[in-house]
C-alpha cells in the first residue's frame, strides 16, 4: 500500500466537500494525518466520520480563526508539513456595473485574503522544520477571466500571483509552493452559479465534460508529495485543454 505521506501532518482547507474532500481522502489513504479546516461544521463532521480526518472549524477570511485552527491542529496532530488550500466560493453571476459591493468583498476575503491568511499561518512551522509542500487552488478563471464573474476571476488571478511570489521567497528551502487552475468540477459550488454560467463554462472545455474531483486530487496530491522536490511557484493546468498558456 502506498504510504507516501506516512508520518506527515496535512491541512486541507475547504476539506468538507468537493475537491478538498477528495484530497483529504487521498492523503489519508497514503498515510497522512489530516486536519480538515472548514466553516461548514455539519459537512466537516460528516467528512471526518467518513475519512478519519480531524474536523477543525475555520473561517479563512478571519485570521484569528486561522490561528485557532492551526493551534488545534498542532496540539492534536503536530506541525503541518503539507497544506492544500481549497476553501473558496464562486459568488453570484452579474456584470461589473451591477456587481454587489458586499459580494465582491466577501469573495475576495475568502478566496484571496483567505489564501494569504492560511499560508501566512502555516509557513513559519515549515520554515522551522526545513520542509513543506503547499498547493493553492486557483482556477482557469484566474487565467482567462470569466464574464459575469469578475470577483471570482480577480480573486483567483490573485491566488496565482500570490503563489508565484511565495514560491520565490521560499525557493532556497525544501518548501514547494504551487497552484492548480482547474476547470469547473460539478461540486456544491455550482449551487452558487446560474445555469447559463455553468453552460458557458462547459462550452469552453475542449474535453467536453467537467473535471472530476478525483482527477484533481490525483494531481494535487502529487504536487504536495516529496516527489515534487524541484518545481515551485508553478501553475499546473487542470482545464481539460481550455488553457492557452
Amino acid at each position: 500500500m502506498d504510504k507516501t505521506f506516512e508520518g506527515q501532518v496535512a491541512v486541507v482547507t475547504g476539506g468538507a466537500q468537493g475537491i478538498g474532500e477528495a484530497v483529504v481522502t487521498r492523503l489519508i489513504a497514503q498515510g497522512a494525518r489530516v486536519a480538515s479546516w472548514d466553516a461548514n461544521a455539519e459537512r466537516n463532521a460528516a467528512t471526518s466520520t467518513r475519512t478519519g480526518a480531524l474536523a477543525v472549524a475555520c473561517d479563512v477570511s478571519d485570521y484569528a480563526s486561522v490561528e485557532v485552527a492551526l493551534s488545534q491542529t498542532v496540539d492534536a496532530l503536530g506541525t503541518p508539513a503539507v497544506l492544500v488550500n481549497s476553501a473558496g466560493i464562486a459568488g453570484p453571476n452579474a456584470p461589473v456595473a451591477d456587481y454587489d459591493l458586499d459580494d465582491w468583498a466577501r469573495i475576495v476575503a475568502i478566496n484571496l485574503t483567505g489564501t494569504f491568511h492560511v499560508n501566512r499561518a502555516v509557513v513559519p512551522g515549515m520554515r522551522a522544520e526545513g520542509y513543506g509542500r503547499i498547493l493553492n487552488i486557483a482556477s482557469i478563471a484566474g487565467k482567462e477571466g470569466n464574464p459575469n464573474a469578475c470577483a471570482y476571476s480577480a480573486s483567483k488571478a490573485g491566488v496565482i500571483g500570490f503563489t508565484k511570489s511565495l514560491g520565490k521567497e521560499l525557493a532556497d528551502l525544501d518548501i514547494a509552493v504551487n497552484c492548480v487552475t482547474p476547470a469547473a468540477a460539478r461540486t456544491p459550488i455550482f449551487d452558487q452559479m446560474s445555469a447559463e454560467h455553468i453552460e458557458y463554462m462547459l462550452s469552453k472545455i475542449p474535453r467536453g465534460r467537467f473535471l472530476e474531483v478525483e482527477e484533481a486530487a490525483e494531481m494535487i496530491v502529487w504536487a504536495v508529495s516529496p516527489a515534487n522536490s524541484f518545481t515551485t511557484g508553478a501553475v499546473f493546468d487542470l482545464s481539460g485543454g481550455r488553457a492557452t498558456y
